[in-house]
């Protein structure tokens, strides 16, 4: 029997331990033997729950217990979770997480000190939850240049878009919405201001780069600005708003960002709706390639997590996911590069060569330019602002 200890019985805590009973047959056929958790950290006490049997409130009970092979760390935050996955690393134990946080913050240090002691440090459950994004670019994608990655990076944001969009509904009535269902946190902000997406596309960028880019250095901006107004632009204009995480290359240089972006309606991701998350690839020999799925949700996190455990016990230590250098590497808006933009406004209608089309709508318009520098959009926004007011301007997803 191989032995699990799980840090941490919340959402997904209690998830990798149903994953991993429920699983159990199936597991054992293909790894040989049963994976069982036999401790379980947390601060409280579960009365009822068959759990109660296994939880311990100290660590050390868990660092000096040489049975235990794999310790899942799915507490959230970044201390103590990263006192307690180095120290774990340090005893020779493997670790599997989902903490995005935690892997952004330090997931180059605590790769190097896995390798230095010939364990493993697992995470593709801290990016798009149950999506094998990350197992991907690292082992069946490892042949392939990244060129572009784009996705949408969080649920709660693309079921608030989707719903206003739906219903006509306001970003505070579909913020309501989805907070009622669940959806979203009583407190927001890291959703709907874009932070939770800037550290997953941090975390993709970094595996990209080989290097480590900081969410903080991501340019971020979230949703709680768009109207119902913009919503029916890009629909107008036949697209959809969509919040981004998009990071590519070009000449050694690294553009990332995460912003609300039009995205045309004939384009795949503009199909992907409710809390769904998905994964856009552009790779040098496969070209175009696509990841959906849960981006979230007790089980799909967990069933990433549980692959991750399987992963570090199957490979004996051998199979870690790739890491980054804690080098630094400064990313780059990509609105530093020639870039098409939705411009609305309200006023006077504006004609200009830059607009490759052009949507009258009640008091105001809206447009989609041709490919433009920044000091080009800048002259046009002037322009346009001598008539009319511009409400809202958006980048059109690169193609």
């Amino acid at each position: 029997m191989r032995k699990v200890a799980v840090l941490g019985y919340g959402t997904v805590g209690s998830g990798v331990v149903a994953v991993l009973e429920q699983s159990e047959d199936q597991i054992k056929r293909k790894l040989g033997e049963e994976v069982q958790v036999v401790k379980v950290l947390d601060i409280r006490d579960f009365p009822g729950d068959p759990i109660q049997e296994r939880i311990v409130h100290d660590f050390e009970e868990i660092l000096k217990d040489p049975e235990i092979e794999v310790v899942v760390e799915v507490m959230g935050g970044l201390h103590p979770a990263y006192e307690y996955v180095s120290q774990s690393l340090c005893a020779g134990k493997h670790v599997a997480t989902s903490n995005k946080a935690l892997v952004e913050a330090y997931g180059a240090e605590l790769g190097v000190l896995a390798r230095e002691h010939g364990v493993s440090f697992q995470f593709e459950a801290s990016v798009a939850g149950g999506i094998p994004i990350l197992r991907t670019l690292n082992t069946a994608m490892i042949q392939e240049e990244i060129y572009q990655v784009t996705g949408i990076l969080n649920g709660t944001t693309n079921y608030i878009l989707a719903l206003m969009e739906d219903t006509g509904a306001t970003f505070q009535e579909a913020l309501a919405d989805a907070q009622a269902r669940g959806y979203a946190e009583r407190d927001p902000e890291a959703d709907i201001e874009g932070y939770d997406a800037a550290r997953k596309i941090a975390i993709l960028a970094s595996m990209i780069c080989g290097k480590h880019i900081r969410y903080q250095d991501v340019p971020t901006q979230g949703i709680s600005g768009i109207t119902k107004a913009d919503i029916e632009g890009a629909a107008a204009l036949g697209g959809r708003l969509k919040l981004l995480g998009s990071c590519s290359q070009e000449n050694g240089r690294f553009y990332v960002s995460v912003e609300p972006t039009f995205v045309p309606m004939d384009h795949l991701l503009a199909a992907v709706n409710s809390v769904f998350n998905a994964v856009m690839l552009k790779s040098s020999m496969l070209g175009d390639t696509m990841f959906y799925g849960k981006g979230a949700g007790k089980l799909a996190t967990a069933s990433a997590v549980v692959a991750d455990v399987l992963a570090a016990l199957d490979g004996n230590g051998v199979y870690e996911m790739n890491t980054w250098s804690s080098e630094i590497e400064e990313p780059v808006h990509p609105a530093d590069r020639p870039c098409r933009y939705m411009v609305r406004a309200e006023g006077a209608q504006t004609e200009h060569p830059l607009f490759a089309s052009l949507v009258p709508s009640e008091g105001g318009f809206s447009a989609l330019t041709h490919q433009c520098s920044r000091k080009e959009l800048t002259a046009l926004l002037e322009q346009i602002g001598r008539q009319a007011k511009v409400c809202s301007v958006f980048r059109k997803m690169e193609e």
